[in-house]
Parts: C-alpha cells; sequence; structure tokens
C-alpha cells in the first residue's frame, strides 16, 4: 500500500468503529405495543453509542457503568426492563422509591439519576399530557437505561462503596464482576425482592446496623441550609465579625447583616447559638463554636456516608473476638461474640504524629517496659535538643546505647555533624517515669507502634487526647492485660487464676521487666469512625487528622 492512502485507510477504519448513531432527540410510537418494539431499537443503539462515547446516552446523559449495562442487556434481547406498554412495572416503582430514600442508606439520590428519572415520572403521571409524549419510544428507553445502570451502581455503592481501596482495606472481593451484576438482575426479576436484595449486600458489622438506623432520626431533624463560613479570628481578623454576624443572621439569631452589630449584640447572639447547640454559653465566638458553627448538617451527612462506607472496608466476618480502637472517638472496645467486654478511653497520635490506621493481632505483654525512642522522633525532638545540650539525655532518663548495647556518653559526641538522624539508640529504662506505663502490648506492624499503659495518667481527663507521638495508650491496659493472659488458659482451667496470671500480679507488684507471650493472639484493628449511634441518636467526632475532610473534598464535592 502506497504510504500517501496509509493515513487515509486507517482514518477510514477508525470512522467504521466509531461510528454510532446517536440516540434520536425523538420517536413517538402509534400504539403500547409498537412503543416497546420501538425501546427495543433505541436501547440497543444507544448502548453502541455509549460504549464509543463514555457512557453518553444522549442530551448529556451519561450511563456511569456502560459495560456491565451493556451486557445486562445483551442477556436479555435489549428489551425493556423496568417498563411495558407505556407503563412503569412494580419494580420500577419500588426502584425509584429506593433512589428517592437513598440517604438512608448514607448514599446520594443524584449518584443515580434522580432528578431526571422523578422528573420524568412527574411528567408522565399528568394527567393532561398528550399521547405523543407518553408514547415518546426515546424517553422510555433512557428512564430503562437509567434505572438499570442506578441497579448496577447501587449494589457497587452498598457491597464495596465509594472509598478506594488501599492497604487498610480488608475486603477480598474488592473488584466486582460484571457476571455478578448480570446475576443480581437475574434474582430480581425471579423474585421482584428489590429492598430485600440490596439490603443483604450491606455489612453485617453491629456498629454499621446502628449507625444506619439513627440516620432516619438525623435526617428528620436536619438543617440543610448552606450557611456562610467564618474563618478563626487569627486566620482573618478583618472578614470575621462579618462572617459571624452573617452567620447568626441565616440561622435566625440575629436580626440583620446590613448594619455591623456592636460587640454586646453579637454576644448575644452567640449565646442563643450555644444554648441551641448544648454547648458552654459564654458570648465568645471561640475554636469550638466557630467549629460547631463550620460543621453544618450537610456535612455530617457526608461524613455518616463515609463511615459507612469504612464498614465496607472491614472483613466482611469479623473474628469473634477482637480489640477496636477508634482514633476520633478516643476510644477504645474489647469485643467478644458482637458484645462489648471492656471499654477504655485512649490517647492517640498528635496531628504531626497520627496514629496509623493498622490491622494486626497483640502477640506479647511486657512489663515494666524499655522504650526504645523512634528515630523520627530522635530527629525531630532529641537531636536538636542534644545540640544545645548533651546534659538533656541524662535529664530524661534516657541512656545512648550502640548496636552493640554499649552506654556512650552524650558529652563524648559531636552531635553538630548530625542531621537526619545519629548511630546509636535512646532508650528510655524500664520505670514507673516510663513513657510507656508500666505493661505494653506488642503487635506486629511496620510503624512500631503498640498499645501501653503511660506515666501521664491525668490526661486522660482531657477531651481532647490526640497527643502521643503515635502509639495508643490505654486507661484500662490492666483490664486488658488480665482478659488476655485468663483467655490464653480459659479451655484449661475450670476455676481460679492461670499460672500466668499469677506471674502477671507478682511481676507488677515487684516491678519486673517480662515478655509474656500470647498464645491466642488477639486481632487488634485501629481505624478512624467520625461518627457512632449511641441510643437512638448519631454521635460525631472531631475529624483530627482531616481524613473525612479529604475524602469530602476528592470524592463528594458538591454535596
Amino acid at each position: 500500500m502506497s504510504p500517501f492512502f496509509v493515513p487515509l485507510f486507517l482514518c477510514c477504519i477508525f470512522y467504521s468503529c466509531n461510528n454510532a448513531k446517536q440516540p434520536p432527540k425523538t420517536d413517538i410510537a402509534a400504539t403500547p405495543e409498537e412503543l416497546d418494539i420501538k425501546a427495543t431499537d433505541i436501547i440497543r443503539g444507544a448502548l453502541e453509542f455509549a460504549t464509543q462515547n463514555n457512557g453518553n446516552i444522549g442530551d448529556t446523559v451519561r450511563l456511569a457503568f456502560t459495560k456491565p449495562v451493556q451486557l445486562i442487556y445483551e442477556k436479555y434481547q435489549f428489551g425493556t426492563f423496568w417498563s411495558s406498554k407505556e407503563q412503569w412495572i412494580p419494580l420500577a416503582v419500588s426502584m425509584m422509591k429506593f433512589i428517592q430514600n437513598a440517604k438512608l442508606y448514607g448514599l446520594f439520590p443524584d449518584d443515580y439519576h434522580f432528578s431526571f428519572l422523578d422528573s420524568l415520572k412527574q411528567k408522565f403521571l399528568k394527567d393532561t399530557l398528550a399521547k405523543s409524549f407518553r408514547r415518546d419510544a426515546v424517553l422510555w428507553s433512557k428512564a430503562d437505561l437509567l434505572l438499570t445502570d442506578a441497579f448496577v451502581h447501587i449494589i457497587k455503592d452498598l457491597k464495596l462503596g465509594r472509598l478506594p481501596q488501599d492497604s487498610v482495606t480488608q475486603r477480598k472481593d474488592s473488584v466486582l464482576t460484571d457476571s455478578f451484576y448480570l446475576k443480581k438482575m437475574e434474582e430480581l426479576h425471579q423474585n421482584g425482592a428489590l429492598v430485600e436484595m440490596f439490603q443483604a449486600l450491606e455489612p453485617q458489622h453491629q456498629g454499621y446496623k446502628d449507625l444506619k438506623a439513627g440516620i432516619n432520626f438525623f435526617l428528620d431533624s436536619a438543617d440543610n441550609n448552606v450557611y456562610t463560613i467564618v474563618p478563626m479570628p487569627k486566620e482573618s481578623p478583618q472578614t470575621f465579625q462579618q462572617a459571624l454576624q452573617r452567620r447568626l443572621f441565616e440561622a435566625g439569631f440575629i436580626a440583620y447583616d446590613s448594619v455591623m452589630a456592636d460587640s454586646t449584640q453579637l454576644a448575644d447572639a452567640v449565646k442563643k447559638f450555644q444554648r441551641r447547640k448544648g454547648i458552654q454559653v459564654d458570648g465568645k465566638a471561640g475554636s469550638e463554636t466557630i467549629r460547631i458553627m463550620n460543621d453544618s448538617d450537610r456535612d455530617k451527612f457526608v461524613r455518616i456516608a463515609i463511615t459507612l462506607d469504612r464498614y465496607k472496608m472491614l472483613p466482611e466476618k469479623m473474628p469473634s473476638r477482637y480489640v477496636w480502637v477508634n482514633l476520633p472517638g478516643y476510644k477504645m472496645n474489647l469485643i467478644e461474640n458482637d458484645s462489648v467486654l471492656l471499654s477504655s478511653k485512649i490517647i492517640c497520635g498528635k496531628n504531626i504524629t497520627p496514629t496509623p490506621l493498622l490491622t494486626s493481632a497483640i502477640s506479647q505483654l511486657i512489663t515494666y517496659p524499655q522504650w526504645t525512642i523512634p528515630q523520627s522522633i530522635i530527629v525531630k525532638e532529641i537531636l536538636p535538643a542534644l545540640k544545645k545540650n548533651p546534659g538533656y539525655l541524662a535529664s530524661k532518663g534516657y541512656s545512648l546505647i550502640t548496636d552493640k548495647g554499649d552506654v556512650i556518653d552524650p558529652y563524648s559526641v559531636d552531635w553538630s555533624k548530625y542531621k537526619k538522624g545519629i548511630p546509636y539508640k535512646v532508650v528510655q529504662g524500664s520505670g514507673d517515669e516510663n513513657a510507656l506505663g508500666i505493661l505494653k502490648f506488642n503487635f506486629p506492624n511496620s510503624y512500631f507502634v503498640y498499645l501501653h499503659d503511660t506515666n501521664q495518667r491525668y490526661l486522660f481527663s482531657r477531651a481532647m487526647r490526640s497527643l502521643s507521638h503515635g502509639c495508643v495508650r490505654v486507661q484500662e491496659w490492666e483490664a486488658l492485660a488480665y482478659y488476655i493472659v485468663r483467655y490464653d488458659y480459659k479451655d484449661q482451667l475450670s476455676e481460679g487464676p492461670s499460672p500466668v496470671e499469677d506471674s502477671l500480679t507478682t511481676w507488677l507488684e515487684r516491678k519486673e521487666k517480662h515478655t509474656i507471650p500470647v498464645r491466642k493472639k488477639l486481632p487488634v484493628f485501629i481505624q478512624y469512625f467520625t461518627c457512632e449511634e449511641k441510643n437512638g441518636k448519631l454521635l460525631f467526632y472531631d475529624d483530627i487528622y482531616g481524613y473525612d475532610k479529604d475524602i469530602h473534598e476528592k470524592l463528594f464535592a458538591g454535596k
């Protein structure tokens, strides 16, 4: 072939593979029977066009799951699923009702074409419409395709959620196959149990069920208005007062925003807001008051949706017993057979040293442990202090040790030559003043973090407890330790303490360092859930590391 004709030849091939016609704007059937015949042809053509045009089926309407939708219609010769002879079938009514109430499942109706479908439904219901509208095969075809696309989309979102899969995800079925969607459509048309099918896809975790059960109450009292964001005074002193007054005006706490209020009027309005929200009433727009002002119910619902999706990233079946650490809630629960045997306050990592999210299993207990300080802390805190004063280590009870175990005099080292680390270990000896307290729970992980007691137990009285370098401090460490050693010998003893339990008591009394292997390793889940249900209501925790905020901006922008 001549080189001159090669581009023309390739162009012809490309055109022949991408020449699907855009669906027609309208196609009126003469009879209800003809409507179904026309709809079949339109659906076939629309899917062919959609596969070549990123899901577009005309008029900016797009399918989100073109491939599985295509396979489903191929299986059924492109006939309509949701309507017949100018009428919705009962399954379509159930489907549209489910989409309308999708928020009860932590979903957003417009993700499933609700606005388009509801508008079309309302038009079809009007008695005054001409037959030419009700018999427009293009409209019925689009509605059918969008309902099927929504069906596939809901299956995916209910089973796997919308969050990206990552190293923390415990789900093994990370990808739903096209055949799975096809099987679900077959099941639906066999038994017609749409809601039951969707509910069977959801997590069985009790926390998920409880949180979902509280959504209805939350939605009934939610304020979905969009309010002005109030900056912190230090961030924007010039606009702070104006934004504060506008926010109070929008919610009805002050009568006007066109004229600047004086300090007394603003304070009175702030007090009204504080009383409404059940927080300290002082008339001052401090950080807590502003944070609550900026945390709208719309934002809270997104956090509900994110939290429900985080449950979908857990194993389908949780262990019979495990430790559950929820960082934003500053809480640890010991769970056995879905019952909470022990609950404890925790202290977790600061914002600059966040506790990592992970799953592992407790394999050792160590009484009166030593603390080998991580290099990250050495670089950020200890090395700068040593450059100023080599006596810093002694003042903290730290020792400088080589890899061979030799103790080094910090005054003999030229600290000025080190920038990114040091060739020594910094170790705090065991004792009551050790940062790890008097017991540590080890579990394998690549972050060198663990659960432990603390020598700063007074910090558990604080409401905000993101204070550590990354490890998790447990207030009820003793109860957890004794549970573990008792359970290890549970099957061997009919009554009385186990030998290890007696030894643990003795070692703690004598302040001795010992390592206790855990025979029946206890799974531990360190998670990030910013809301949960309690007594029928939803509790919301601070997004301490900003993880929910990042997801909101990336995946739920505009919600």
